[in-house]
């Protein structure tokens, strides 16, 4: 059986880049979605006409109830996940903190940090070794605004992203023993439609030439350091954090 990945979040930019990756690379992927069933199947319809194997499976990841519905649909096209990269997030207009109301941050931790934690419970009863599993990787998607706060902007978004860097941490070290790797990519500004849902669709092009290499990135240069860290060429890595920011 060819190994499994599941990919929430992956109708379009980093999400879609990886699955496409992943799909050449052997995987068989499952591209979760919330909203976009076009573009999921799309992102599907494209891996099956290369010979690959993929399924499109809607839910919010923020709800209990649809990731269990993502994991059971996994489990029956394409047998337990071995790879998951939890990916989708959402970020919000551009707002100071003394703007941000009650409903914003539920809906932000709920998707970005909740819903990582669940998609990471669903893995692990099927990867971890204390489960009868055979082992596998998670790979949490970060951001560099962890980092750098995102003053001005979205600090909320910044904060949910600092919890999946301390997430990653301990995961990792709790389950190192059980056969399963924990990493986590940090992706800078990179050319995605994440940033027009900011209010700011041309920020990457601004803001790319301040960067050290002068450039933002591409969700395929983020997409090659997720599947390096599911490999076996990153077999002694767990509870790392890579930065894929342009040099910052």
């Amino acid at each position: 059986m060819p190994p499994v990945m599941v990919i929430t979040g992956a109708s379009r930019g980093i999400g879609a880049a990886t699955a496409r990756l992943a799909a050449e690379r052997g995987y068989a992927v499952v591209v979760n979605y919330r909203r976009d069933a076009a573009a999921a199947a799309a992102v599907v319809g494209r891996i099956q006409a290369r010979g690959g194997r993929a399924l499109a499976v809607q839910g919010d990841v923020g709800r209990s109830e649809d990731v269990m519905r993502l994991f059971a649909e996994t489990d029956a096209a394409f047998g337990p996940v071995t790879a998951l990269v939890n990916n989708a997030g959402i970020v919000a207009p551009s707002a100071r903190v003394d703007q941000i109301d009650g409903a914003r941050l539920t809906r932000m931790f709920a998707v970005n940090v909740a819903g990582s934690f669940l998609c990471a419970r669903a893995a692990l009863l099927r990867m971890s070794t204390l489960h009868s599993g055979r082992g596998g990787s998670i790979v949490n998607v970060s951001s560099a605004a962890a980092k750098h706060g995102s003053a001005g902007e979205y600090v909320d978004y910044a904060a949910s992203k600092a919890a999946i860097d301390t997430f990653t941490l301990g995961l990792a070290r709790e389950v190192a023993s059980e056969g399963v790797r924990v990493n986590a990519v940090r992706p800078g500004i990179v050319h995605t439609e994440i940033h027009a849902t900011s209010g700011n669709p041309e920020r990457a092009i601004k803001l790319g030439p301040t960067l050290p290499m002068q450039r933002a990135g591409q969700p395929d240069e983020v997409a090659e350091a997720i599947l390096w860290l599911c490999s076996d060429q990153a077999s002694y890595c767990s509870g790392s954090i890579l930065d894929v920011g342009g040099g910052r």
